[in-house]
C-alpha cells in the first residue's frame, strides 16, 4: 500500500488488522468521525494496554523462549481428550490446541479426541449422564491426557446460588475421582470456565454472571491444587480481550461473543493460548542469524542451516524443526485478538535476522516464491516469517486443515452414528464405526506426514 497515511478510514484500520500490519505496540492513525469528533482519546486506552500486553508477552517470552519438547506437557504417545460442552463442542480452541501441538512438535506422536457436548454439566446432559459419558466418551478413548471444560451451564445464567455451587464442587470431583480411578495414571488439566460477555453488553443483574462464573473458576482451581492438576484461566484472558476490544470499536468486540456465551474464533485462540501457556508450549518456531558479510551462520535454535552461497546474491538452505502456528488473518476476530494480544510474542515467533548486508532494499524468497522486501536494517534487527505468508505457513495451513476435517469424521463416527442409534438394535452400525474408525486413522496418519520438516532454500536479492 506504500507509505502508510497520516489518517486511516475505520475500513482501513481493519484492513490492516487482518493483514498483521499494525504490530502491538503502534499507534493507530486515527481520522475524524462523521460528526467531526475525534477517535483518538478512544484509542488511546487501548494503545497503551496493547502496549503493556507486548511487554508482558515479551517478558513471558524472554522466561519461554529455551522451552521445548522435554518442557512441553504432552509427551509422544500421549491420547489427549477434550471434554466440555458446546464451547468444546465447537472443536476449535482445542484444534487449535490439537495444531499447534503437531506443528511445533512433529516428530511427536499424539492423538487428539474431542469429546464436548452442548448443554453439559458436571451431571451429564444431551449426550447422557456423566457415567455414561464419562465411560464412553473418554475412558473408551484409554486417553494419558484429559482436559475438562464445564461451568458455563452448571451456573444456570442466573445470580449466585450456594447450593448450585456445592453441586459443581460435588459433581467436579466425582468427575476427576471417576477418570482417576477408571485411567491409573491419567494427567488432569482443569480449565476455569470461559466468559460470558457482561463487557461489551449491559450485566443482566447485579455484578454479571461472569462474577458467578469466576467462583466456579476458584473452585475449580482449589480442586486442581487438592488433587495436583494442572489448571488453566480461560476467563480473565478472554475478559482482558473484551475490555480492549471495546474501547477500541465497541461494535465490533461484540462480535468476540456473539450471544455473550459462544466464544468467536478469536477468543478460541486466545483460550487455547491460555492452555498451551499451562503446558509450557515453547514460542520459538525456529531462530536463526546469519552474518552475510562473513557468509558463516552466528545462531540457529530448532533448525538447521546448510549450504550458505554468497555468489549471487545471498542464499542458504535452512529445514526447521516445527512450522509455525497457522493463523487466518481474513477472519476479523482473529486479526483482532492476534493483534491485542500477546499470542504471537509468546507463541509464534520464527525469527530471521540477516546482518552485516551492505545497505539497500532487499527482496526475500522462499523455494522461489517472494515474501517480501525489506530494507538491511530491518533484517539485521530480525523479522517475524510466522507472520508472513511463507511456503511453511502453507504447509501449516494444510495441517491445520487436515485437523478439522479428522476432527470431522470422528463427529460423524460418534454422534451421527455411535450415540443416535445407541438405543437401536442395528447390526450396520458397529461395521460403520469401525471403517469410520478406519478413515480418522488414514487422516491422522496424512496429518502427521504432512507436518513433517522439509527444507526450504532461501534466497535474498540486492534491489
Amino acid at each position: 500500500m506504500g507509505q502508510q497515511a497520516d489518517c486511516q478510514s475505520d475500513f482501513a484500520v481493519k484492513w490492516n488488522l487482518q493483514e498483521g500490519r499494525l504490530p502491538i505496540g503502534r499507534r493507530i492513525p486515527s481520522c475524524p468521525t462523521r460528526a467531526g469528533g475525534d477517535r483518538r482519546n478512544r484509542l488511546s486506552h487501548a494503545v497503551f494496554t496493547s502496549r503493556v500486553v507486548s511487554l508482558l508477552g515479551l517478558l513471558f517470552t524472554l522466561s519461554s523462549a529455551g522451552r521445548g519438547a522435554s518442557d512441553f506437557y504432552l509427551k509422544d504417545g500421549d491420547t489427549v481428550v477434550f471434554y466440555g460442552d458446546s464451547i468444546t463442542d465447537r472443536r476449535l480452541y482445542s484444534v487449535f490446541v490439537e495444531t499447534f501441538a503437531i506443528t511445533r512438535f512433529p516428530k511427536l506422536h499424539l492423538r487428539f479426541v474431542h469429546s464436548g457436548y452442548s448443554g453439559d454439566r458436571v451431571s451429564g446432559g444431551f449426550g447422557g449422564s456423566i457415567d455414561v459419558r464419562l465411560n464412553r466418551d473418554v475412558v473408551a478413548y484409554k486417553p494419558t491426557v484429559v482436559t475438562i471444560l464445564l461451568g458455563m451451564n452448571d451456573g444456570e445464567y442466573e445470580p449466585f446460588d450456594a447450593a448450585r455451587l456445592r453441586n459443581f464442587s460435588t459433581g467436579y470431583e466425582h468427575i476427576v475421582g471417576t477418570l482417576k480411578s477408571a485411567l491409573p495414571g491419567v494427567r488432569i488439566t482443569l480449565l476455569e470456565p470461559s466468559t460470558y460477555d457482561d463487557v461489551t453488553r449491559p450485566v443482566g443483574f447485579e455484578g454479571g454472571y461472569n462474577a458467578v462464573l469466576r467462583q466456579y473458576g476458584r473452585v475449580v482451581r482449589e480442586l486442581a491444587r487438592r488433587e495436583n492438576l494442572a489448571v488453566a484461566d480461560l476467563n480473565a484472558p478472554t475478559i482482558s480481550m473484551l475490555e480492549t476490544a471495546k474501547q477500541v470499536d465497541a461494535e465490533m468486540a461484540q462480535k468476540l461473543i456473539p450471544d455473550r456465551v459462544h466464544p468467536s474464533e478469536g477468543i478460541h485462540l486466545i483460550m487455547a493460548e491460555a492452555l498451551l501457556k499451562a503446558w509450557h508450549a515453547p514460542s520459538i518456531v525456529s531462530a536463526v542469524e546469519i552474518d552475510a558479510a562473513a557468509a558463516t551462520v552466528s545462531s540457529v535454535e530448532n533448525t538447521q542451516v546448510s549450504d550458505i552461497d554468497a555468489s549471487n546474491g545471498f542464499g542458504w538452505t535452512q529445514t526447521d524443526e516445527a512450522l509455525p502456528m497457522p493463523v487466518e488473518m481474513s477472519e476479523e476476530t482473529l486479526a483482532l485478538a492476534v493483534h491485542y494480544s500477546d499470542f504471537t510474542e509468546a507463541l509464534n515467533r520464527q525469527s530471521l535476522k540477516i546482518t552485516g548486508l551492505s545497505p539497500g532494499k532487499y527482496s526475500l524468497m522462499i523455494d522461489g516464491s517472494l515474501i517480501g522486501t525489506f530494507k538491511s536494517r530491518r533484517l539485521a534487527h530480525g523479522i517475524n516469517l510466522a507472520t508472513l505468508k511463507t511456503p511453511m505457513q502453507l504447509q501449516a495451513d494444510a495441517v491445520y486443515g487436515l485437523a478439522l476435517r479428522h476432527n470431522h469424521v470422528h463427529f460423524a463416527r460418534w454422534r451421527m452414528i455411535e450415540d443416535s442409534f445407541r438405543d437401536y438394535k442395528m447390526s450396520t452400525v458397529e461395521p460403520a464405526v469401525s471403517a469410520l474408525d478406519a478413515v480418522e486413522q488414514e487422516a491422522l496418519d496424512l496429518l502427521r506426514t504432512t507436518a513433517q520438516p522439509k527444507a526450504r532454500r532461501y534466497h535474498l536479492t540486492k534491489l
